[in-house]
């Protein structure tokens, strides 16, 4: 478990999460990335014995696997496995995204869809998952990127500025693509990718937009919230700005969601590794066709 500063209330992402089902989740944007990371899948040219699908929020990655036709055994692996209805893609495993319960190197394929990017120590979940997986074993992640919600973050914080005496935290902090590139090197991964995608969902209202967190399971459940309700006049004020700042003509409000997609490998003998300075055989010169000069000299007329 994380042994630095908090910034997640796990409990109560659990809570939220619980809280979501009983409302009737709204699965879209899960559903989306689940799509994605089977088309992901499918560019892999072989096959996984054993995977697991960690803490992702409904059983959209778990069907995409199966689906694959890629993968043997699937272990859902989430902290409420038995609060929450599994469906018969996946054998539930409870386990949280901090403390994993698997031996080195028992894994062939983990993935995971919008879960890691809520748990406190991400650099050491990351290592865990890298020990737990065979050599030459796949990590494919969908987190959210820094820009999600960067509109209801701003109307916040401007709405705040005005009313309350300074602003807190209501929108989580995310990490970008390129800190989350270098995590995957720091933990040990052979063969690192990362990118993004991002996508721009249009609603009613920004009212509507929070309701549909709700139904995520996403709303704030950073430990430095503020604790007492939203104020009406500070909700009224909020609402207003993000209409006036990222409203379309017809009067319905963007949100962005920003996925950061990340790929490693178990390190294994037989992938490729980058040459040695100087061990090259051809000068690049050759290789183009053309003269080489010393640097700072100019080509003649």
């Amino acid at each position: 478990m994380a042994s630095g500063p908090l910034l997640f209330d796990r409990r109560l992402l659990r809570a939220r999460r619980l809280r979501a089902q009983a409302l009737g989740p709204s699965t879209f944007l899960i559903d989306r990335v689940a799509d994605e990371l089977g088309d992901r899948l499918a560019a892999v040219l072989r096959s996984f014995e054993r995977a697991v699908d960690l803490g992702t929020p409904t059983d959209a990655v778990r069907r995409a696997l199966a689906a694959s036709g890629k993968v043997g055994g699937i272990i859902a692996a989430d902290a409420l496995a038995g609060q929450v209805p599994f469906s018969l893609s996946g054998s539930p495993v409870a386990a949280d995204e901090e403390a994993l319960p698997f031996r080195d190197g028992s894994l062939d394929l983990v993935v995971s869809a919008l879960a890691l990017g809520f748990v406190n120590d991400l650099p050491g979940t990351l290592i865990q998952i890298r020990r737990a997986l065979r050599p030459d074993g796949l990590l494919l992640a969908a987190l959210a990127g820094g820009d999600t919600l960067t509109e209801l973050r701003q109307a916040f914080a401007a709405a705040e500025a005005e009313i309350e005496d300074g602003i807190s935290p209501r929108v989580a902090p995310f990490a970008d693509v390129r800190e989350l590139g270098a995590l995957l090197q720091r933990a040990g991964f052979a063969l690192p990718v990362a990118d993004v995608e991002r996508l721009t969902v249009r609603y009613a209202s920004p009212v509507a937009l929070m309701h549909d967190l709700r139904r995520m399971g996403a709303t704030n459940a950073l430990v430095e919230r503020r604790r007492r309700p939203l104020k009406r006049a500070l909700l009224r004020r909020m609402v207003a700005i993000y209409g006036e700042r990222f409203s379309d003509p017809d009067g319905r409000i963007r949100a962005t969601f920003e996925i950061v997609w990340l790929s490693g490998w178990a390190p294994h003998a037989s992938q490729q590794k980058p040459l040695a300075p100087g061990s090259a055989r051809q000068r690049l010169a050759d290789a183009l066709g053309v003269k080489e000069r010393p640097a700072g000299e100019k080509a003649g007329r």
